[in-house]
């Protein structure tokens, strides 16, 4: 079958160069988003490969009993349900490595702007307080003499990590396991790295696995010298205890890209003077979405004429083509 008689369901947004290139080269068609009472007997019936930002869930899965591949557009994949995929024999592909140097790179402008708090000296500037008030105040924070723990050392953590060395800070992380090719310091458990640093940078993915992880107790023994930076995903997270912690003084600082419930921000935060806060731009360079567009559509193509996927979830690692 030629790929252009391939039927491909796009439910939702996506970025439009994965719509440009899926209606060059597949049939491509929309749904308003990714719910199974949208799926008509016509879809049931033709619909072959996802690609999705918004996720998919079991019963969403469920309605498409000829769907092979889900290609989703990010790294981060918690909103595919992949177990329940490999139970039914789909494949699940995401972006990865595409974005991990854009991602880092963020990661650590985060952390140097929550800590010289360089975003709120702009705004000092522009709103003339520096000709009527005299220079910004001295920043309390610096990463001279920090130490910093990385929550999550995958690709993206050993990218933050590579240019953490450039600062000539030292390093350590904790992982489920450790990382065979690394040599910081490794913690076996968040709490023990958390009482050794005093910057926890967390890269964790979503999911029921690390829901609520940080919390309360993370930010007790990081202590009221901590900064804590989230360039991973917000459900890690419990907000509340964070928003207490930053209020409280039991930690000093923190830099959010992400949260639980994007795009609503906590009003706590949003009324925090030490939180710096952005809108998930981790990978938001029209270079590095490009790049992830192109993988997804890439993965359809491979998947569909040769059979493989490029970036395979290890969820779905062991499905073939049928």
């Amino acid at each position: 079958m030629p790929l252009s008689d391939v039927t491909i369901l796009v439910p939702g947004g996506i970025h439009e160069r994965v719509l440009a290139r899926l209606g060059e080269t597949f049939r491509l068609v929309r749904i308003e988003r990714p719910d199974a009472a949208l799926i008509t007997g016509d879809l049931r019936a033709s619909v072959r490969g996802v690609a999705s930002v918004a996720g998919a869930n079991a019963a969403f899965i469920d309605a498409l009993p000829n769907v092979e591949i889900i290609a989703n557009f990010g790294v981060g994949y918690d909103g595919v349900d992949a177990r329940h995929a490999a139970t039914r024999g789909i494949m699940v592909t995401n972006t990865p490595d595409v974005l991990t140097e854009e991602v880092a790179d963020t990661a650590l402008g985060l952390l140097l702007n929550t800590l010289r708090e360089f975003s709120r000296a702009e705004r000092w500037l522009r709103d003339g307080r520096w000709v009527k008030d005299g220079p910004y105040p001295l920043t309390r924070t610096t990463l001279r003499g920090r130490k910093i723990g990385i929550l999550g050392m995958g690709r993206i953590g050993k990218a933050i990590a590579r240019r953490l060395e450039g600062f000539g800070v030292p390093i350590a992380y904790h992982n489920r396991r450790p990382a065979a090719d690394v040599a910081y310091p490794y913690f076996d458990t968040l709490e023990g790295l958390a009482r050794e640093v005093d910057t926890l940078i967390s890269i964790m993915p979503g999911g029921a696995a690390t829901e609520k992880m940080i919390g309360r107790a993370v930010f007790e023994a990081l202590g009221p010298d901590g900064v804590f930076i989230n360039i991973g995903r917000g459900s890690t997270v419990d907000e509340e205890a964070l928003a207490a912690a930053l209020a409280d003084g039991t930690i000093l600082a923190a830099g959010l890209d992400v949260f639980a419930r994007e795009p609503h921000v906590p009003r706590a935060m949003l009324d925090l003077p030490n939180a710096t806060l952005l809108p998930h731009v981790g990978s938001a360079s029209v270079h590095t979405r490009n790049a992830m567009a192109d993988l997804v559509v890439d993965n359809l193509v491979a998947w569909f004429s040769e059979g493989r996927p490029l970036t395979g979830v290890p969820e779905t690692a062991s499905i073939k083509k049928r």
